[in-house]
């Protein structure tokens, strides 16, 4: 099969592996992967919809999640689609399809490091200085490290990527994953890249040391002074409002730490897969699920919204016929008579 595209494809086209060749039931697995997209899309585009729709949810928290939730639909929409094409149909991707899916990737990744490190500032400043919290966490400020985030995470995609598809690549143009990654094109490249390999060590290291530092010091700040105010209750209300993000930050730092930092010899490909997809197919399915399972006002506003359609679908099928037509005829016959 892989000779076979080999020779269909052009010079420049690279050929992606299938995630699915492995195991004893790959239909099965790609069944579960396809179902995980529609629940993922469903999950994110909702919590989308509901934090724009209802206003309680227009706070900086409710907007850090909204924008938590749009990196998850550009990690399932980006890569699963191909994996799923490259499963059914062609294992080929272009120069430019490869560029894409690295830029994103590494974008998403260096910009969600970022953002759940203000997602815990936001909570910090919450619980620990309440009386400043909206001058601390207004609009403008949140929305500048917001834009923050994504440009540093542009900014290193685009120096890592544009210097990584002007390396020569040896005749060989098989990539040994799922998709387009850089340390896996980088195992494709004629010349000696330990250095540059390094410089991808340092930069993962920059994207997640600090954040992780921003996150412990917000959470120790928290711990502190609940248990300052030796208030049972508040430590309830403050593990109910940290709970699902550190969850989430147990999920992605850990999976990161794993993938990134430890040394190559604790990592085999099939370990390598796993994680990576879980961060293109599992956990933006996970987000939404964690956050709108253990939010209160989430799963209020989409009762809220529920509510509404029921009570505008009942109005619809209760209407009479005739009512109307009558009122049509009669808007007809004001139409009529003033020209």
């Amino acid at each position: 099969m892989a000779e076979q595209q080999n020779n269909q494809t052009s010079g420049r086209d690279f050929l992606l592996s299938d995630l699915f060749q492995g195991p004893s039931a790959p239909w099965t697995f790609f069944a579960l992967t396809v179902l995980d997209l529609l629940v993922a899309l469903l999950g994110n585009t909702t919590m989308i919809t509901l934090i724009r729709a209802d206003p309680q949810l227009h706070s900086p928290m409710y907007f850090l999640l909204g924008q938590l939730s749009l990196m998850d639909l550009l990690y399932i929409s980006t890569f699963v689609p191909k994996m799923a094409w490259t499963f059914s149909q062609d294992h080929r991707i272009s120069l430019f399809g490869c560029s894409i899916q690295m830029f994103l990737f590494t974008t998403l990744i260096g910009s969600e490091c970022l953002l759940l490190a203000v997602m815990a500032y936001d909570h910090c400043v919450a619980i620990c200085h309440p009386l400043h919290y909206p001058i601390l966490m207004r609009p403008r400020v949140c929305t500048l490290l917001v834009l923050m985030s994504w440009l540093c995470a542009l900014l290193n995609a685009s120096i890592h990527v544009i210097y990584t598809m002007n390396l020569p690549f040896c005749a060989s143009r098989e990539i040994h994953h799922f998709f387009c990654e850089i340390p896996h094109l980088l195992k494709l490249v004629c010349t000696d890249t330990s250095q540059y390999e390094k410089g991808i060590f340092v930069s993962g290291f920059v994207f997640l040391l600090p954040p992780f530092s921003v996150i412990l010091a917000s959470y120790g700040c928290i711990l502190s002074t609940v248990l300052g105010t030796g208030s049972s209750l508040g430590l309830r209300k403050a593990l109910d409002t940290c709970s699902s993000h550190m969850i989430l930050v147990s999920l992605f730092y850990g999976a990161s730490i794993i993938k990134y930092i430890l040394p190559k010899s604790h990592n085999s490909p099939e370990r390598d897969e796993v994680l990576s997809a879980f961060y293109t197919i599992l956990r933006p399915t996970l987000n939404p699920l964690i956050y709108s399972l253990r939010n209160k006002d989430v799963t209020r506003a989409l009762g809220s919204v529920l509510g509404k359609c029921g009570r505008w679908s009942d109005q619809v099928s209760t209407v009479n016929p005739q009512q109307v037509k009558h009122i049509f005829k009669i808007r007809a016959d004001k139409i009529i008579s003033s020209t």
